[in-house]
């Protein structure tokens, strides 16, 4: 990404001295997040609810299989998405067209309709895509290199993600499971919250200043608009064959089965990853001290895979097992099953002061864990 970072002497400090624009992204991301965790409290709920009940009638398996493409093609896009920022369009308005999106996927879920259902779907993970990793990377831009704020700045943005992940299923899931509104009023609810956080971008994104402004390569030399132009041709043609898919699988021209779509795909991944670092550590040109690195990578992100996998399993078996198996009447109330989800960022929220200042005080004493070992504990943790 590209921009000089606007934190100045000058800049007008917010969010306990963090650069006016930290606030921007702060409230923007928690209404971003506040919309796809609501949703994603709902999703496989509404899923396996029987049709005459206004669900789709899905098995376990189909559901979660379902579920388990839709998130992973929601990391997958950060990689394109990031790209069209980069190259293309700015992460600025990456932003503001994905959230454009998102809103618009989550309004199409709300249509009482199997063929709306998975557009939405569509349009949500076309909108991560593009806002997710660009919003992140704008926030390392509002610092310089070597402003000593830059971490804290990310752990205030951090706790933005938690708290609209902690009141979206709240409101969703609220919605979506009670006999007065229904599932769809739920989904719509998500809608709005991402219209709330674009309103919000909209209203404070001159705070910003340069940050993710402008595509890396904006210069007006020949090649370089050649090269904005080979781009966007690119983006095009991807665009459509994915709309071409869409439109067969959507007109049932083509039938997929998502469980065995979904095995494919764990194969696929894996043997895409491995083969890739294969040939970035036997014939990328790497000096021997490089190769250990990528090697300590693909290590330490075999890690990082399990965790989320893990982690994944809130919004579909554990949500699954929340309504199914635990004791959620109290007197005349029933505890909404999607409730259950707000619990993580909940934890995260109080207990994230808990472990830094546990870091910190070890390795006041010399005695702080390596990296290596904080991921092993977590997988212990997790396990």
């Amino acid at each position: 990404m590209s921009g000089p970072a606007v934190a100045g002497p000058g800049a007008r400090p917010s969010l306990l001295h963090h650069p006016a624009g930290l606030r921007t992204l702060f409230f923007t991301e928690l209404w971003e997040r506040f919309s796809y965790y609501g949703m994603r409290a709902l999703l496989v709920l509404f899923m396996v609810e029987a049709v005459e009940d206004g669900g789709l009638g899905f098995n376990d398996a189909t559901a979660t299989a379902i579920y388990g493409l839709y998130t992973a093609a929601v990391y997958a896009v950060a990689l394109p998405g990031g790209w069209i920022a980069d190259r293309l369009l700015g992460a600025q308005r990456a932003i503001w067209y994905g959230g454009i999106v998102i809103m618009l996927g989550h309004f199409t879920l709300a249509i009482p309709s199997i063929t709306a259902f998975f557009l939405g779907l569509l349009l949500i993970i076309l909108g991560t895509g593009l806002l997710k990793p660009n919003i992140s990377a704008v926030v390392g831009e509002l610092y310089a290199e070597d402003d000593p704020r830059r971490d804290s700045g990310f752990t205030l943005f951090y706790m933005g993600i938690n708290l609209g992940a902690a009141f979206g299923p709240l409101v969703c899931a609220g919605l979506g499971e009670s006999e007065r509104f229904g599932w769809h009023y739920g989904f719509a609810a998500a809608g709005v919250g991402m219209a709330v956080g674009l309103a919000w971008f909209r209203h404070a994104r001159h705070q910003l200043g340069d940050a993710g402004r402008y595509p890396s390569n904006r210069g007006a030399t020949e090649a370089e608009r050649r090269a904005r132009r080979r781009g966007w041709l690119a983006v095009g043609a991807g665009v459509g064959v994915l709309l071409l898919i869409a439109g067969m699988l959507l007109s049932g021209a083509v039938g997929v089965d998502p469980v065995a779509l979904a095995g494919y795909a764990t194969v696929g991944i894996v043997v895409y990853a491995g083969a890739y670092i294969g040939w970035l550590v036997l014939f990328g040109g790497l000096t021997p001290v490089e190769r250990g690195r990528v090697l300590a990578i693909f290590i330490l992100s075999m890690a990082a895979a399990m965790f989320w996998g893990g982690f994944e399993q809130a919004g579909s078996t554990l949500n699954l097992f929340a309504e199914r198996y635990t004791q959620r009447v109290f007197g005349d109330f029933e505890v909404p099953a999607g409730w259950f989800q707000s619990l993580n960022a909940v934890f995260i929220v109080l207990l994230a002061p808990v472990f830094a200042g546990a870091w910190v005080a070890l390795a006041a004493r010399g005695r702080e864990p390596p990296t290596p070992a904080k991921f092993a504990i977590g997988l212990v943790t997790l396990a």
